[in-house]
C-alpha cells in the first residue's frame, strides 16, 4: 500500500465502521447522563478513540509476530464482547428498574472501570483490523490507526450529545434504556461474530 488519497479513504471507512458499536454505547452513555460536562464528553470520545487505535495495532504486531496465537483467540471476540456488554447494560437496567420511580437527581454516569470495560468491548473485533492492514509498514499501519481514532472520537461525540439531548427527556427512564441499548449492542456483536 502507498502513500494516497485511497489509503486515507480506506483509513477514514475502517474507523466510521469500527465507531458504530462506540457511536451506540455513547449514545447510552449520553441518555444515562444527560448533564454530563463537555470534559467527560471528550474523556469518553477519547477512551473509545484510544481503544480503536490500540486495538488494530494489537492485531498488526499479532499478525507480525504471534499469528497462530492470535488466530486461536479470534473466535472469543463474540463471546467476550457479548459478556462484557451484557454486564454493564444489566447493571444499567437494574439500577434503571430500582430507581424508575425516583427522580436521579444523583447521578454520576459512568464510572471510569465501566467505561474502561465499554472500551474493550466495543474495540476488541478491531483486533481483526490487523489483518486488514497487515501489508501497510509500521508507520501506515499507526497512521491508519490514529485517523481511525480521530473518526471514532468525532463520531462518539455526536453519540454522547445526541443521547444527552434525549436523556434529558426521558429523565428517569434514559438508565433503563441505555442498558437495553448496551445488551442489544452485545447480542448484535455476538450473533454477527458467530453466525
Amino acid at each position: 500500500m502507498k502513500w494516497n488519497l485511497l489509503f486515507f479513504f480506506n483509513s477514514i471507512l475502517l474507523g466510521a465502521g469500527l465507531a458504530m458499536d462506540a457511536f451506540s454505547v455513547s449514545l447510552a452513555n449520553g441518555l444515562h447522563e444527560p448533564d454530563m460536562s463537555r470534559k467527560k464528553v471528550c474523556k469518553i470520545a477519547g477512551t473509545f478513540a484510544a481503544f480503536q487505535a490500540f486495538m488494530p495495532m494489537t492485531g498488526w504486531i499479532c499478525v507480525h509476530t504471534i499469528l497462530q496465537y492470535f488466530q486461536m483467540f479470534e473466535k472469543f471476540i463474540p463471546w467476550i464482547a457479548l459478556v462484557l456488554l451484557a454486564f454493564i447494560g444489566g447493571k444499567m437496567l437494574v439500577d434503571g428498574l430500582r430507581n424508575a420511580d425516583r427522580d436521579d437527581t444523583q447521578n454520576h454516569g459512568v464510572s471510569s472501570g465501566a467505561l474502561f470495560v465499554q472500551g474493550i468491548a466495543t474495540s476488541i473485533d478491531a483486533l481483526s483490523v490487523g489483518f486488514a492492514i497487515a501489508d501497510y509498514n509500521f508507520v501506515m499501519a499507526l497512521a491508519s490507526a490514529l485517523i481511525i481514532a480521530a473518526v471514532t472520537f468525532l463520531i462518539c461525540v455526536s453519540g454522547l450529545h445526541i443521547g444527552k439531548k434525549f436523556g434529558l427527556q426521558f429523565s428517569g427512564k434514559a438508565t433503563i434504556l441505555g442498558g437495553v441499548i448496551l445488551i442489544i449492542i452485545g447480542l448484535e456483536i455476538f450473533i454477527t461474530g458467530v453466525f
